[in-house]
C-alpha cells in the first residue's frame, strides 16, 4: 500500500510545477530575507574577545572595583542620615579615564528634582481618586530631600573638583587615570530620610501611632557609576523607575543608630559582643545550628517591650564584606528577629528576618522559611549561593539588595489576613531575596535593561514557589500573558527597550521575560536542555556584567538549539500568537479514479486502465456526497479484488495501512512563530498529544496542512490545549469548532 500510495503523490507533485508554467504570472519585485527564522546578525552586537560569539567573557574581559569605608549615623529625632566615605577606584579597564562618574539618586526627592516634571497630569482624575491624591499631589509642600554634599575631597584633605548634574555628580581628574591605576577620594554628605509610607520610594522610614519608627535605607550613599566598553560611563539620570548599574567592591561599614535599635545590613557583623546581648549572641548560635525551623533572636515579647521606651544613646554596628555591588540596611526598636540554617552546597547560609509586630502572624510563620527557600530553589537553577545570609524585613514594598530585601505583607490588626494576602507575601519575598542572584550577583545593566533582572528574577520565582506550593498561582505562565500581549499594539512596547519609556511596565519587564522563558523550558526546549544552558549562562556571568546578546548567545551555544526566531518575536516584537484550526479534509482510499486522477491522466497522456490493481486514489469525504467505489469512508473491501495482482511485499504494506485519513490545515494570525501542539481525540475516547517544532512554519509563516494518518476514527483536534503558547485567541483552537457560551465568553475574559 505504501508502494502505491507514494505511486500516485509523485504524479501529484510533478504536475504541481507544470501548471505553474501554464500560467505565467507578472514578474515580482525582489525582496530582503524577512524570514522570521533568519539569523540575528543583524541586531546583536559583534562578538569580541572581550564578549565573545558563544556569550561568554572573553579573554580581554575586564570590569572595574570600587571600595567604600562608610560611616553612618542615623538621627531618629530629625529623620536625617549623615554619612562620610573613603572611596577607592580600580581602573581595571584599557582606557584612560579623564573623569569618573557618581551616582547621586536621593537628588531624585530634592525640591528642583525633574522626575515630577516629567510626568503627565490629569487634574480631574487626581481629584477623584480622592483627597489623599489630590492633596499630596496638589497642596502638599515639595519634599526637601536630595544629597546635601558638605565635602568632596582628595586623599590628602584638598578639596576636589567636581559637578552635579541633577542625580549624577562627575569627579573631575587633574591627570586621567591610567589603565590599572587606583583612585581615592572621600565625600562627605547627609539627607532627609522620606517617609516611605507617605511619600513614597524604595527605601525610607515608617512611622508607627505610638512615635516607633522602621527605618529601611538603601541609594543612601554616593555610588560609582559602572564604566565598561558597552556603554561608556553608564550615567543616564534616574528618574525614580529604572533602577541602577553598579560596580562590584569591598565595604567596611559603620552605622551608630540608637542603642535600643535593632539592625541588620549587607555583610558580616563584625563586633556582635558589643551589640548583641550574651542571651542574644547565645539564640544565634542555636540558629546556626537549626536547619528545620527558625529561632527567635528577638521574641515579640521582647519587642514589645522595647517599643514603650527611647534610648539617649547609641550604638554602632560594625559589617564588613566583600565583592558585592551595593549596600542596604533596616534599623528599628521594634523588630522581632528570627533565624535559621539553610545548607547550601555543603555551606551553611542564615535565613533571616526582621519584622515588627504588625506582621505577625504571617511573618514568623512564613517569612524565614521562604528566604531558604529561595536560597535553595535558585541555588539548584543556577549557583550555590556565595554570600553568608540573606535578609527579609518587613516594610510595606519590594526592594532587593546584596544579602538584604524589603518586603511587605501585613495582616489586619486582629491578626487576620486573606489567602491573596499569604500569597503576595510569599511571592515578593521569594522574589526579592531572588534577586541575590539577579542582578546582585549576575550583575546586569538595570539602568538600560529592566528585564535581564526582573524578568529572569521572576521566572526563576515561578519555580521557586511552585516547588514551595504546587498550587501556588505564580501570575507568570504563558497563560497569565494573554490579556496584555493579545491588547491594544499602541499601548505595547517589546521587551527589549529601556525601561523608562516602557509601557506597561509590570507585565512588559516582568510577566512576558517570565513567561517566555518558561514555554522555552517546558514545552520548546525541554527541562534538560533549558536548565543546563540557563546554569551555564548563571556561573559564566557571576560578578560580571552581561549583556541580553551574552544571555541570548549562550543559551545556544550550551543547548545546540537554534532560538533566533524565538528572541526575535518574543523579545524585540510585540507580536501576539494565535495558532488555530482553518479546515480538515477527510480522505478515504477508493480504487475508483478520482476527478484529479483522471484530469493528470489526461495531462500525462495516461491510461488509468492500464494500472488497474496498481493504483489506489485518495478522495475527499465530503458531507452528503456519495463515495466512490467504497461502502463508507476508509473501507477497504474496494481493492480487496486486486490483492491477488499484489506482490507479497505489498500485501504486507497492506495490512499496516491506516484506515483514516485527515488533511489538517493549520493558519496563523499571530505575528509570532510557535511549536503546534495538536491533541488528538479519537472516536473511542483516547487522546494523544502530537507537538510540531516551530521551525513547521520555516517556508510558509500563514498557514501549513499536516495529514493525520490513523486506523481509528478521529472525533476532534484540539490546539494548545495546556494554554503552553499564550494564544490570545482560543476560538479557531479546536475542531469541529465549539459553540461558546456566555459563560465561556466570560471564562475567557477573566483569564485574560
Amino acid at each position: 500500500m505504501k508502494k502505491l500510495s507514494v505511486l500516485f503523490l509523485s504524479v501529484l507533485f510533478v504536475s504541481a510545477g507544470v501548471f505553474a508554467q501554464d500560467a505565467p504570472k507578472k514578474r515580482q519585485q525582489g525582496h530582503t530575507d524577512q524570514n522570521k527564522f533568519r539569523q540575528m546578525k543583524d541586531v546583536l552586537p559583534t562578538p569580541s574577545n572581550r564578549r565573545t560569539a558563544s556569550g561568554a567573557p572573553g579573554h580581554a574581559y575586564t570590569q572595574q572595583k570600587v571600595d567604600y569605608v562608610m560611616d553612618i549615623r542615623l538621627d531618629e529625632n530629625t529623620n536625617r542620615l549623615y554619612g562620610n566615605e573613603k572611596i577607592t577606584y580600580h581602573n581595571n579597564s584599557k582606557d584612560h579615564l579623564e573623569y569618573l562618574w557618581v551616582q547621586l539618586d536621593q537628588n531624585m526627592r530634592a525640591p528642583d528634582s525633574k522626575t515630577p516634571l516629567a510626568k503627565a497630569e490629569n487634574l480631574g482624575n487626581a481629584a477623584f481618586n480622592g483627597p489623599i491624591t489630590f492633596t499630596g499631589g496638589n497642596l502638599k509642600k515639595p519634599f526637601q530631600g536630595g544629597f546635601n554634599i558638605e565635602a568632596v575631597k582628595n586623599a590628602d584633605g584638598s578639596n576636589l573638583s567636581h559637578m552635579i548634574n541633577r542625580t549624577m555628580m562627575r569627579i573631575n581628574l587633574t591627570t586621567p587615570l591610567a589603565p590599572g591605576d587606583t583612585f581615592k577620594f572621600s565625600i562627605k554628605w547627609d539627607y532627609l530620610i522620606n517617609n516611605h509610607r507617605k511619600d513614597g520610594g524604595r527605601s525610607g522610614y515608617e512611622e508607627f501611632p505610638d512615635g516607633n519608627k522602621d527605618y529601611v535605607i538603601a541609594q543612601f550613599y554616593p555610588r560609582l557609576a559602572v564604566y565598561d566598553n558597552v556603554e561608556g560611563w553608564q550615567n543616564m539620570q534616574f528618574w525614580g523607575r529604572s533602577e541602577w548599574a553598579l560596580e562590584f567592591g569591598d565595604f567596611d561599614v559603620k552605622i551608630t543608630v540608637p542603642a535600643d535599635h535593632k539592625l541588620e545590613a549587607t555583610g558580616e557583623l563584625q563586633n556582635e559582643k558589643d551589640v548583641l546581648t550574651r542571651e542574644q549572641r547565645k539564640r544565634m548560635e542555636q540558629a546556626r545550628k537549626s536547619f528545620k525551623d527558625p529561632v527567635f533572636i528577638v521574641t515579640q515579647a521582647e519587642a514589645e517591650a522595647a517599643e514603650k521606651k527611647r534610648s539617649n544613646k547609641t550604638k554602632t554596628w560594625h559589617f564588613k564584606t566583600k565583592n558585592v555591588r551595593d549596600y542596604a540596611f533596616a534599623t528599628s526598636r521594634k523588630f522581632i528577629w528570627d533565624a535559621m540554617a539553610v545548607n547550601i552546597g555543603g555551606r551553611t547560609v542564615m535565613a533571616e528576618s526582621l519584622y515588627a509586630k504588625e506582621g505577625n502572624p504571617l511573618w514568623e510563620e512564613h517569612s524565614t522559611r521562604v528566604v531558604a527557600n529561595t536560597l535553595e530553589e535558585y541555588s539548584k537553577l543556577t549557583f550555590d549561593y556565595p554570600y553568608s545570609k540573606a535578609i527579609s524585613v518587613h516594610a510595606q514594598m519590594g526592594m532587593e539588595y546584596p544579602m538584604i530585601c524589603f518586603n511587605y505583607g501585613r495582616p489586619k490588626p486582629d491578626g487576620t489576613y486573606s489567602a491573596r494576602l499569604k500569597r503576595g507575601m510569599i511571592g515578593v519575598i521569594t522574589h526579592e531575596v531572588g534577586h541575590n542572584f539577579f542582578p546582585m550577583i549576575v550583575n546586569s545593566d538595570e539602568r538600560q535593561w529592566t528585564w535581564m533582572d526582573e524578568g529572569l528574577n521572576s521566572f526563576v520565582e515561578t519555580l521557586s514557589e511552585l516547588d514551595y506550593d504546587p498550587n501556588f498561582f505564580t501570575g507568570n505562565l504563558p497563560k497569565d500573558i494573554v490579556g496584555y500581549m493579545g491588547g491594544d499594539q499602541s499601548n505595547l512596547s517589546p521587551i527589549m527597550s529601556q525601561g523608562d519609556y516602557v509601557k506597561q511596565f509590570g507585565p512588559n519587564a516582568y510577566t512576558k521575560p517570565a513567561a517566555g522563558l518558561y514555554l522555552l523550558r517546558q514545552t520548546i526546549m525541554g527541562p534538560e536542555l533549558f536548565d543546563y544552558a540557563f546554569r551555564t549562562y548563571s556561573k559564566r556571568w557571576m560578578f560580571k556584567h552581561p549583556t541580553p546578546a551574552d544571555f541570548f548567545r549562550t543559551m545556544e551555544d550550551a543547548s545546540a538549539m537554534d532560538l533566533d526566531w524565538f528572541w526575535r518575536g518574543w523579545f524585540y516584537t510585540t507580536d501576539y500568537s494565535d495558532i488555530g484550526i482553518k479546515g480538515v479534509k477527510k480522505y478515504y482510499l477508493t480504487d475508483q479514479p478520482t476527478e484529479k486522477a483522471k484530469k493528470l491522466a489526461e495531462l500525462y497522456k495516461m491510461n488509468l486502465a492500464d494500472y488497474e490493481g496498481k493504483l489506489v486514489y485518495f478522495a475527499e469525504e465530503k458531507e452528503g456526497e456519495p463515495k466512490t467505489g467504497a461502502k463508507k469512508a476508509m473501507d477497504f473491501d474496494v481493492i480487496k479484488n486486486h490483492i491477488a495482482k499484489m506482490t507479497d511485499d505489498e500485501k504486507a504494506d497492506l495490512k499496516d495501512a491506516p484506515n483514516y485519513f485527515y488533511e489538517v490545515t493549520f493558519e496563523k494570525p499571530g505575528g509570532l512563530v510557535m511549536p503546534i501542539i495538536v491533541e488528538v481525540e479519537y472516536a473511542d475516547g483516547q487522546k494523544e498529544r502530537i507537538t510540531y517544532p516551530a521551525q513547521i512554519w520555516m517556508k510558509n509563516d500563514t498557514e501549513v496542512s499536516k495529514v493525520f494518518r490513523s486506523a481509528k476514527e478521529i472525533k476532534s483536534f484540539k490546539i494548545d490545549p495546556d494554554l503552553e503558547t499564550a494564544d490570545v485567541d482560543r476560538s479557531n483552537n479546536s475542531w469541529p469548532k465549539k459553540k461558546e457560551t456566555k459563560f465561556d465568553k466570560f471564562k475567557e475574559k477573566v483569564k485574560g
